[in-house]
C-alpha cells in the first residue's frame, strides 16, 4: 500500500479514537457525581463502573502497544475482573476523572510519536505465529476496537443525563 494511503488509514482510525474519547470526556464532564453513580437502566451497570471500566481498558493499551508500563493496574480487579455490584469499593469519581485525563494524555503522546507504518505491526496480545496468519491483528486494529468499545459504553452512559 502506498505511504499516502497508509497515512490516511491511520489518520481515520486515530481520529475515531480521539472522537470517541472526546465524547466520553464531554459526557462525564457534564454529569454530576450523583448522575455517574446511577445505573444506566434498572439492574444494569452504573456510570461509575462503566467509566472505570473504560479507564482500565485504555490503561491496558500501554502494555499492548509496547508503550511502557500501565499507570493504574489496580483498577483491573475492580473494573475488569469483577462485575459492578461485586461489593468492591470504587475509587472516588474525582480520582477516576483524573485517571481518565492522565491516561489519555499519555496515550495521545504515544500516538503522536508513532509513524504510519508502526500501526501495522504486531501488538503484544497476539502471538508472532498468529500474527503471521492474521496480520490484521495489528496495532491499528487494536486502537479501532478500543474506539468501538468506548462508543458502546458511551452510548450506555448517555442515559445517565436524563431526568429520573
Amino acid at each position: 500500500m502506498p505511504a499516502a494511503q497508509t497515512a490516511i488509514f491511520v489518520k481515520m482510525a486515530v481520529d475515531a479514537w480521539r472522537a470517541q474519547n472526546g465524547r466520553v470526556e464531554k459526557l462525564v464532564n457534564e454529569l454530576t457525581d450523583e448522575q455517574l453513580a446511577r445505573e444506566t437502566a434498572p439492574g444494569r451497570n452504573t456510570g461509575t463502573y462503566l467509566f472505570g471500566h473504560l479507564i482500565a481498558v485504555s490503561d491496558r493499551l500501554f502494555d499492548a502497544m509496547g508503550w511502557g508500563g500501565r499507570l493504574h493496574p489496580e483498577l483491573d480487579q475492580i473494573f475488569l475482573v469483577n462485575p459492578d455490584k461485586s461489593g468492591n469499593e470504587f475509587p472516588p469519581i474525582a480520582d477516576l476523572r483524573k485517571y481518565w485525563t492522565e491516561i489519555n494524555e499519555k496515550i495521545n503522546k504515544h500516538i503522536a510519536e508513532m509513524q504510519p507504518e508502526d500501526w501495522f505491526t504486531k501488538h503484544a496480545t497476539v502471538s508472532a505465529e498468529d500474527f503471521v496468519k492474521e496480520p490484521h491483528r495489528n496495532k491499528l486494529n487494536l486502537l479501532l476496537s478500543r474506539a468501538i468499545h468506548t462508543s458502546n459504553h458511551q452510548g450506555q452512559m448517555i442515559y445517565l443525563g436524563e431526568k429520573k
